[in-house]
């Protein structure tokens, strides 16, 4: 008996994957081999990316809150230690935004830490 190939499933296969490698550049669009290595480590590197993105988000919101503690005499880890014992509940993320675009009400919650 001869041996049977599953063509359709094969061929969905390889479109899944060029339709990924849709916009790279060269053969890494067009040639199975070539865009299948591609799309490959284009994933991992999405996937590497995702946890650095919070990663650097976390940085910049702790930077920002550092330096407006500083403007009222505050450093950023008397702060948070302050927020933390004075149980009040403000994410980084949040804490940044309000440094950041309302300066009157951050004012405010450094003199409830304090």
């Amino acid at each position: 008996m001869p041996r049977s190939q599953n063509s359709v499933a094969s061929r969905n296969r390889r479109k899944k994957i060029l339709k990924k490698a849709k916009g790279y550049y060269g053969r890494r669009k067009n040639v199975w081999k070539v865009a299948k290595n591609a799309v490959e480590k284009g994933l991992l590197y999405s996937y590497r990316d995702r946890k650095n993105k919070k990663r650097s988000f976390r940085l910049l919101w702790i930077l920002r809150i550092n330096a407006a503690a500083r403007l009222h005499g505050f450093t950023y880890s008397k702060l948070i230690s302050n927020l933390k014992s004075k149980k009040v509940d403000l994410d980084r993320k949040i804490l940044s935004d309000i440094a950041m675009n309302h300066p009157d009400t951050f004012a405010k919650i450094i003199n409830k830490t304090k």
